[in-house]
């Protein structure tokens, strides 16, 4: 008998502490003597550095430190590559990457050139305005396409171009399935900047203690245990002199997760100079400059198919915009190589892009990580095909589907964790028919939409698919442990940014020990408490640290059970855990409580028995073979405004496999915010530059974020195909909600549109490109009465 934790709708632990205030975040650091940080950034977006005067500054009042390149050191060495990539025959790869303080030149508008550390933020910004910098202004480089042919004044002098990188993965031979096909369609798709804007913005507080020699740093990152081993060797300290706390987390969605930004790497330093703590707390100015951006894509595709739809093969040529470094390596265009593939069964597929460097921020991962490009690809071009062809959207999908029995699938091409694309399994039709019944998507389209189009209103369908590879490893651990109270700790080194991991993982525990969840504790991102980890990130939380929780949970009640049995003296068969307490299942008075238990495995006197062990505690790893691939449907009903073009999501369902669902509330959580910054995405989110690179609408009342107004209510239905990569059989959703909106949208408003025959082809629209896009396609010569 066990606690049925696992699969129940279980409120979040964490909640109580969020909505009263009690949670720490990074900012709520106090310190006696806290120091603050201010940097001085570059206003332009390629220029050479000849002068720096810091001398003003220096004599600011209440000023202890102002800083430039020359100052540093070692923390002028490039910062480290976070991913390198991986073994791809005929790989290209340029590896540049940006040093804590900008030196002889500036690559960005907003690069950070100079830090000044005072008494108050206050007077170390009024430092900051005393700096004089003599710029010699260089060619800007913004467009991607231009910048790879650009004769001269590169990104980085030293190499003879802006080429980041150039990669070629292929399967079978398109060029025969092209020449054999009954239709080639070529389309040119565009996919522009983003940015994350999480409600909290980036924040490291550090303290060296001089006598203890120890460095003690909070840090809003998704990496704790890399940031520490990494500042361990920046810093000329030991891993074990070095303890970094990443606390509660107001969003991160992969922005935090770049390491090392500059000011991770300074604001410590500064702390061990001056032997004071330092703070530095990002600005929502700065965060549209510092922290890293998304998804600038080109793409020239096509696709060959037969007369009934089916796939023979597809091309992509694309470029990937990676900014002025590429730290990040490869792992966002080869996601969108990979993830173009889809659901469905493509025998020949040649992919080739090239990464242009750019004078913009760089580029990182951001909730999807590349995917949503090869989704927006792939969905476009069948949405293409079934209207040349004249077949149903939803049925196009379905004939190319890959079917139940030919799992694994090997797409015979490598993916961003080293391993080759093999998805582990899928059961893909059920899923996308779910989708329909839950939209009534043929009642829609027979009885609905006709009688909405002769009342005049503009109201368009549509239904997409997506595959998420999720789970990747290398490894997580966790360990868990039995206190003396009999209440349970579980203890990881991921960090935690909302996605409910206090309760997922302690629901875990308590299946498995036979506790309530809200007597397990859970401690994450603090290096002090778990040593070796790898982070949150690519929906990797609940696959990898999960099973490691539920491998040292289940050692754990082993070690109960065993002592129970013997304490009580009866075999082992007879033990069950209930209530925190081991009983006997024929004699239940005859029983003790963990606490108990706890007491009895850690004894004062007397010897520990030869190959046992004290206490009630395991620790476990878990690393996956290769990742995950979870999979899903969504569809929508939008009604778009007439004259204002403004656009109303009727109706918005996702149906979602993410193998063995530990919480699906927390799951619905998960989708519901991924479909919100979709949206964003899709439809509000775009960055505008200047001829400088600096970015016209860097504040929140210019970038439009979306609001409760616009995020509709969804309906949530989930499939369960288990994973055969890990014993729980879990797969990841962190992302799942975000990937395919933005082909869903353009689907839809084509659908919408279909009297003038609109094709989008560019994300993010916004109302006036809409309609921009409406009258190219001759709209003002249609009147809605018109409808047929």
């Amino acid at each position: 008998m066990s606690v049925q934790c696992v699969g129940e709708p279980i409120l979040r632990n964490e909640d109580e502490r969020l909505l009263k205030g009690d949670a720490l975040f990074t900012d709520d650091v106090q310190l006696p003597g806290l120091l603050h940080a201010a940097f001085l950034r570059s206003p332009y977006g390629h220029a050479r550095i000849l002068s720096i005067d810091v001398e003003a500054a220096r004599q600011s009042a209440g000023v202890l430190g102002v800083y430039t390149a020359k100052d540093i050191g070692s923390l002028m060495n490039p910062a480290p590559l976070i991913v390198p990539p991986p073994p791809i025959e005929g790989l290209v790869f340029n590896q540049r990457t940006h040093t804590a303080l900008a030196s002889s030149k500036v690559r960005h508008v907003g690069e950070p050139i100079a830090m000044v550390v005072a008494e108050s933020r206050y007077l170390a910004e009024d430092a900051i305005e005393k700096i004089h910098v003599d710029f010699e202004q260089l060619p800007v480089h913004l467009d991607i396409e231009d910048s790879l042919q650009a004769a001269e004044s590169f990104v980085h002098d030293d190499l003879e171009s802006n080429l980041a990188a150039h990669v070629v993965q292929r399967r079978g031979d398109y060029e025969k399935a092209k020449a054999e096909a009954h239709r080639v369609i070529t389309r040119r798709f565009t996919y522009d900047r983003g940015i994350a804007a999480p409600i909290e913005n980036r924040c490291v507080v550090a303290d060296w203690n001089r006598m203890g020699k120890r460095l003690t740093v909070w840090d809003t990152t998704q990496a704790p245990i890399p940031i520490r081993n990494g500042l361990a060797g920046m810093l000329g300290l030991t891993e074990n002199q070095v303890r970094v706390i990443a606390p509660h987390i107001g969003g991160a969605f992969g922005a935090k997760l770049m390491a090392f930004y500059s000011e991770e790497m300074l604001v410590p330093w500064a702390s061990m100079q001056l032997e004071r703590p330092v703070r530095w707390t990002e600005d929502r100015h700065e965060n549209f400059y510092s922290t890293s951006h998304e998804r600038g894509q080109v793409h020239e595709a096509e696709i060959a198919v037969d007369q009934e739809g089916h796939i023979l093969g597809i091309k992509d040529v694309f470029i990937h915009d990676t900014g002025a470094y590429n730290n990040y390596g490869l792992t966002l265009p080869i996601n969108s190589q990979c993830c173009l593939l889809g659901l469905y069964h493509i025998p020949s597929y040649y992919s080739e892009f090239r990464v242009a460097f750019t004078n913009k921020t760089l580029v990182a991962p951001y909730r999807g990580a590349g995917r949503q490009h090869g989704v927006f690809v792939i969905e476009r071009l069948l949405d293409s095909v079934a209207r040349e062809l004249n077949i149903d959207r939803a049925e196009i999908r379905r004939r190319n589907l890959i079917p139940p029995d030919a799992f694994p699938y090997d797409h015979k091409i490598i993916y961003q964790d080293f391993a080759p694309l093999v998805y582990d399994s899928g059961n893909y039709e059920p899923v996308l028919r779910k989708a329909m019944d839950m939209i009534d998507y043929d009642t829609f389209i027979r009885d609905v939409q006709p009688r909405l189009r002769a009342e005049g209103r503009r109201v368009g369908i549509g239904i997409v698919t997506y595959a998420e590879g999720t789970g990747i490893g290398p490894y997580e651990g966790a360990r868990v442990q039995v206190l003396g109270s009999g209440k349970v700790l579980v203890v990881t080194g991921v960090g935690t940014q909302g996605q409910g991991h206090y309760t997922s993982f302690a629901q875990l525990a308590a299946q498995q020990l036979g506790v309530d969840v809200t007597d397990v504790e859970v401690v994450t991102g603090d290096t002090d408490q778990f040593h070796w980890g790898t982070g949150t990130f690519a929906s990797r939380g609940a696959v990898v640290a999960g099973n490691a929780v539920n491998a040292a949970a289940t050692a754990v009640r082993e070690k109960v059970i065993h002592l129970a049995a013997d304490l009580l003296s009866v075999s082992v068969d007879e033990i069950d855990l209930v209530d925190g307490k081991a009983i006997h299942r024929a004699d239940p008075e005859k029983s003790m409580t963990l606490g108990q238990l706890a007491a009895a495995a850690n004894p004062t006197r007397g010897a520990v028995r030869p190959g046992t062990e004290p206490g009630l505690e395991a620790t476990r790893y878990f690393g996956p073979e290769r990742g995950t691939t979870a999979f899903g449907a969504h569809a929508a009903i939008l009604e778009v405004e007439q004259g204002t073009y403004q656009i109303k999501v009727l109706e918005y369902v996702v149906v979602h496999d993410c193998g063995k669902v530990i919480n699906p509330m927390i799951v619905e959580g998960q989708v519901h915010g991924g479909v919100a910054q979709g949206i964003g995405n899709a439809f509000l989110e775009q960055l505008v530059f200047d001829d400088q690179g600096r970015i016209k609408n860097a504040n929140l009342r210019d970038f439009l974020l979306p609001t409760a107004l616009e995020v509709p209510r969804m309906k949530c239905g989930h499939e369960e195909t288990p994973s055969p990569l890990n014993p729980m059989g879990v797969k990841g959703t962190g992302e799942a909600g975000a990937i395919p909106v933005g082909p869903l949208f353009a689907q839809a408003l084509d659908d919408a549109f279909s009297d003038v025959r609109l094709e989008i082809l560019d994300i993010p629209l916004n109302s006036s490109t809409l309609w921009h896009s409406v009258q190219e396609q001759g709209e003002n010569q249609v009147a809605i009465h018109e409808w047929t």
